[in-house]
């Protein structure tokens, strides 16, 4: 079987957790038996395109490929580079000859790469993997108002239009419709959530098209329990992600700064690794270093990580912290906090909620609320044995082995629908609902 990824971006240049999973997901396949993968990038932006082709290779690897995209449309997830499509992508299509196509986002490639792909291969498997809720949501695919990031729990045309009132409802309408017509084209949808599954089908995607399967982690050293004092305490705490105003990390560094001296004392800090804060608006950057300023001793930001560094990184905190201020979906750096036992504290929304047991194998807080995550916090700090309870549940996380047979029966399961009789198929449509 030949396997093709496609994905947005590549982790060589563009850290982030859809990037790691489509890139994870690529290297599993290739590792089994009978698979040939290939694997398709949006070129990173900064980097000049080729006179003659948009597609280059970055020597990254055999099979990894870019594809250089320039006239996106945020608003209609388009790609106005159809001469492009329609050239050297139907060309790369025609000379990988894939059975299966899978869509780790179409972010800069344009949802016109799904009906490019069905043109060209109209036998191919075409599978959409959705990382958050882009086809939903303008606002950044977030799922929250712009009017003081309150969080959207439904969207429709007039909704979206009080945060966007640039765009008439019906124009919104259209775009919904127009959205829904190419991700239709899709055989199957993969999400990492359940809770990210419940929103695509209240927005009017079919629920039997949806399998739920979870991010993997490639092979990591785990990082040894970070060794302290028969008296010590468990009070080093960490960020790890992408900077940006919907992590919520104002709201971390707020919750820091108010806990009261007497219980955060002189051994208890924030580490904040994360990367991406030069490309955030001026008007947040502003407020985030004036938040590390005010924290002092308390917390200290290092910039951005590899990820082949997370294990020595980690080696340094006791607890992960997750503060985001949106719904999220299948966080990797919760799974890797389980990984290496360092029990998160996160927001009890969306999928943060959904991975992370309240009181078994992490806490949740009030997503917003500094005041409720500075108790959390005190709790982590004055509870000597709760670092110990936790990390004693944490579940057993996916690794690629098990990654890659889950997608490969999904992909055997739709083509084997293919092939069953007319009458079986309109007995049984639906594939399985999780995984």
């Amino acid at each position: 079987m030949r396997i093709l990824i496609v994905s947005h971006g590549h982790p060589a240049f563009s850290i982030g957790g859809a990037e790691v999973a489509s890139h994870n997901l690529f290297r599993a396949l290739g590792a089994m038996d009978g698979i040939e993968a290939f694997y398709l990038a949006k070129a990173p932006a900064a980097l000049p395109r080729h006179a003659d082709t948009p597609l280059m290779s970055l020597r990254q690897g055999e099979r990894e490929t870019f594809l250089h995209t320039e006239a996106w449309d945020q608003f209609w997830v388009s790609n106005g580079g159809i001469a492009d499509l329609q050239g050297a992508f139907a060309d790369y299509l025609r000379h990988v000859r894939p059975d299966v196509v899978h869509f780790h986002h179409v972010i800069g490639l344009g949802v016109e790469a799904i009906i490019q792909v069905r043109s060209v291969l109209p036998d191919a498997v075409i599978v959409i993997t959705f990382h958050e809720y882009l086809s939903i949501c303008l606002n950044h695919g977030q799922m929250v108002k712009t009017s003081r990031n309150t969080l959207c729990r439904g969207a429709s045309p007039a909704e979206c239009a009080g945060c966007f009132p640039q765009y008439s409802p019906g124009l919104i309408f259209q775009r919904e419709m127009f959205l829904k017509d190419h991700l239709l084209v899709a055989d199957a949808f993969v999400s990492p959530s359940h809770f990210l599954i419940d929103r695509y089908k209240a927005w009017g995607l079919p629920s039997e098209r949806f399998t739920m399967i979870d991010n993997g982690l490639a092979p990591q050293a785990v990082a040894p329990a970070r060794k302290i004092a028969p008296e010590g305490r468990r009070g080093r705490f960490g960020f790890f992600g992408q900077i940006s105003e919907f992590k919520g990390l104002h709201i971390l560094l707020e919750a820091v700064a108010s806990i009261d001296e007497t219980v955060w004392g002189n051994d208890a800090t924030l580490s904040i690794f994360g990367g991406n804060l030069e490309n955030q608006p001026p008007v947040f950057r502003a407020k985030f270093e004036q938040l590390i300023e005010r924290a002092g001793r308390r917390a200290r930001f290092f910039g951005s990580y590899r990820p082949e560094e997370l294990p020595r990184l980690m080696e340094q905190v006791d607890w992960l912290v997750m503060p985001s201020i949106w719904w999220e979906n299948s966080p990797v750096v919760i799974q890797e906090s389980f990984l290496h036992g360092r029990p998160p504290i996160v927001g009890d929304i969306g999928g943060m909620a959904e991975k992370v047991r309240n009181g078994v194998d992490g806490l949740h807080f009030r997503a917003g609320s500094r005041e409720d995550l500075a108790d959390r916090l005190t709790e982590a700090l004055t509870d000597k044995g709760l670092w110990q309870r936790l990390r004693d549940k944490a579940p057993k996380t996916l690794d690629l082995t098990g990654l890659a047979d889950r997608h490969l029966n999904l992909y055997r399961e739709i083509i084997a629908g293919r092939q069953a009789p007319t009458k079986q198929r309109l007995a049984r449509p639906g594939r399985r609902k999780s995984a």
